[in-house]
């Protein structure tokens, strides 16, 4: 059985497609002047960075310092959170097309656009003016980007929706209220609910980064220790935080598949 051949124009705009990419990446590679000797020397250079770092700096001082710095990226993140799904839920339904008028929810997913585009890091810099250094600051940065992130998504989850269980309510006399609460938050919850734990997930690995501008977190103490060229430390550092970013995600990753699925959680 002969396998029918594409259309000219398709296979011309394929190849196009494929030569812009390559030629998009190799443009990028020289202008941030990645070299081949680059290349061959990275791993001599990560190796020496490692050994360094071993054996870990696990004296009590060490743990004192240390835990409390992580356990305070925890918290950010948990908190930024928090603030992202509070005050994303109402506003995707201005952002859904289906739940707003057009007009409203063009303006909203505008809105929710600038707020993604962003970072934490970048919110992390204006804020530090005017909540100074600290947890506070690294916390309202992962929460106002996770407002624009869970907005986007959450409104994309109710433009979604099945709209069957809305005419039922309707027909049986049901009003606004009836089917918002009985025929579409019961459709969305269960999504938007895994978005908001994989929304944490990712907060908590901005979290660690946010120390580095004074903005809580395990970062700072990397920095403090990687300047002193302390790097028993900071390998401590580094461990320690892999290690609860791991069970962090194993935790959210087994909820997750629990809300969505159904399945017996199994970390």
């Amino acid at each position: 059985m002969s396998i029918p051949k594409q259309p000219l124009n398709q296979r011309v705009l394929k190849y196009v497609i494929t030569f812009l990419i390559i030629a998009g990446s190799l443009w990028s590679a020289s202008g941030l002047e990645i070299t081949p000797e680059r290349f061959l020397t990275a791993p001599s250079k990560v190796w020496i960075l490692i050994t360094a770092m071993f054996p870990l700096d696990l004296s009590q001082e060490a743990i004192d310092r240390i835990v409390p710095k992580v356990g305070e990226s925890l918290f950010i993140a948990w908190a930024g959170t928090v603030i992202g799904a509070f005050f994303s839920f109402p506003i995707a339904f201005l952002a859904a097309n289906n739940f707003s008028l057009n007009a409203f929810s063009r303006v909203t997913k505008q809105i929710l656009n600038v707020i993604r585009a962003f970072p934490e890091l970048i919110l992390a810099f204006v804020l530090l003016p005017i909540t100074g250094l600290g947890p506070l600051t690294g916390t309202l940065a992962v929460g106002i980007h996770s407002i624009g992130t869970l907005g986007k998504l959450s409104s994309e989850v109710i433009e979604g929706i099945d709209e069957g269980p809305l005419e039922s309510i309707k027909s049986s006399g049901g009003s606004k209220l009836n089917e918002l609460f009985f025929g579409v938050i019961p459709q969305v919850m269960p999504t938007i609910t895994s978005y908001w734990l994989y929304r944490f997930e990712i907060n908590l690995r901005a979290s660690a980064v946010l120390g580095v501008v004074g903005a809580g977190g395990v970062g700072a103490e990397l920095i403090n220790q990687l300047r002193f060229r302390d790097f028993p430390r900071a390998g401590t550092v580094l461990v320690v935080t892999i290690v609860m970013v791991l069970i962090v995600d194993a935790i959210s990753a087994a909820i997750r598949r629990r809300i969505i699925k159904g399945r017996d959680i199994r970390v």
